[in-house]
């Protein structure tokens, strides 16, 4: 008798949750109404069953418990009980995944007029690549990936020479505008996701994925990594920026291309004037760097940037090195060419240009006590 109780109270609880939870959908800012629609349609129909179920339990504990010496019979085989719930549990699935497939076919069939935009995912960060004038994005290979070369274009490919490259973590895209959101992946997998959109798709490292949306909505929305890819992967967030036609076109219009991109230090929306320092620290949040290394001596998974610069590092191989500009530009680009004694050898390496470099390096100093001449030649 007390397990029905518990098990009634566990019903109402859930269900009182559902209506009296402060916690529900973030508010539509795309086109996909069809998705929520597809989801409360799952949470009715599991709901259902959990409710059904639990209560039958219930009743069954309440109606043939052991009474008065007498045991409940046990009947083995009922086939039209059988019959009963087989039938139900798929129409039950059915009406799950029917609506989900006719939703999926239209997610992946973006209309003709859509404006294409590439989103390249990378541990922990996010670059994006706008078709030119041309109106074709180049071709893209893991050949070309260097510093100068972040996103991996053909260099030989004339269609390519013109792609916009958005080489920071905010992109801009026009309201109202059918978009087609290419997705690639340069080392795991990663997952692009805007909640308020209720877009998302899986960056599958070897291929290029896709997916379509229309922004209904003005606004600055975050754009999360849905999939674990790492120690980095919480920090691994950008933002999408919709706004009128006009400013995105002017906002486009600033944006550097492949044949004439100056790789610069792409601390996001650093404001003008910011010293080299500010400029590494807004770096290192922007690439998903203090996720593995601290900036107050804290423990972490790669060691601490409080008071490294300029310090002697014993390496697994017991030796010993200074930490100066050089050896942190190598640690940067080949992490594994010299493995600290104590951390694991996990970290990725990161194309980076010489002015990031500078200004992480420049960030780091001021984060120790050493000076330039105890930590090396700059």
């Amino acid at each position: 008798m007390a397990l029905a109780i518990v098990l009634m109270a566990l019903v109402a609880a859930a269900v009182l949750f559902h209506f009296l939870s402060p916690w529900w959908l973030t508010p539509l800012a795309s086109n996909w109404g069809q998705i929520d629609t597809t989801l409360m349609i799952t949470l009715a129909i599991t709901g259902a069953f959990f409710i059904a179920i639990n209560l039958f339990v219930a009743y069954c504990l309440i109606r043939f418990r052991q009474r008065d010496g007498h045991r409940a019979a046990h009947d083995p085989e009922n086939k039209k009980l059988e019959g009963w719930l087989t039938g139900l549990t798929a129409v039950g699935i059915v009406a799950m995944l029917a609506p989900g497939l006719f939703v999926y076919a239209a997610y992946i069939d973006p209309p003709a007029d859509s404006l294409v935009f590439e989103a390249v995912g990378q541990q922990w960060q996010w670059r994006f690549r706008f078709p030119g004038r041309d109106g074709r994005l180049g071709v893209t290979d893991s050949r070309f990936v260097s510093a100068e070369n972040p996103l991996g274009l053909a260099p030989n490919d004339p269609h390519g020479q013109d792609d916009v490259l958005i080489l920071n973590s905010e992109v801009h895209l026009p309201v109202g505008k059918p978009i087609k959101v290419l997705l690639r992946s340069q080392d795991v997998l990663h997952d692009f996701y805007v909640p308020p959109f209720r877009a998302r798709m899986n960056l599958v490292p070897g291929m290029v994925t896709h997916f379509w949306f229309t922004p209904t909505r003005t606004g600055r929305f975050e754009i999360l990594c849905a999939q674990l890819c790492g120690v980095g992967h919480f920090n691994m967030r950008g933002y999408v920026v919709v706004e009128e036609p006009a400013a995105f076109q002017a906002w486009l219009g600033r944006q550097s291309t492949f044949s004439h991109a100056e790789v610069k230090t792409a601390a996001p929306n650093a404001p003008a004037g910011t010293d080299l320092a500010a400029q590494g620290k807004l770096l290192a949040q922007s690439r998903g760097c203090v996720a593995c290394h601290s900036d107050d001596g804290s423990a972490r998974v790669g060691p601490s940037w409080k008071g490294l610069y300029g310090k002697t590092e014993t390496l697994a191989d017991g030796s010993t090195v200074l930490v100066d500009p050089a050896y942190l530009a190598e640690s940067i680009r080949t992490p594994n060419a010299k493995i600290v004694h104590g951390y694991p050898a996990i970290m990725p390496p990161f194309s980076l240009s010489d002015p990031e470099l500078a200004a992480l390096i420049a960030y780091m100093r001021t984060l120790s006590d050493k000076t330039v001449a105890q930590a090396g030649t700059p």
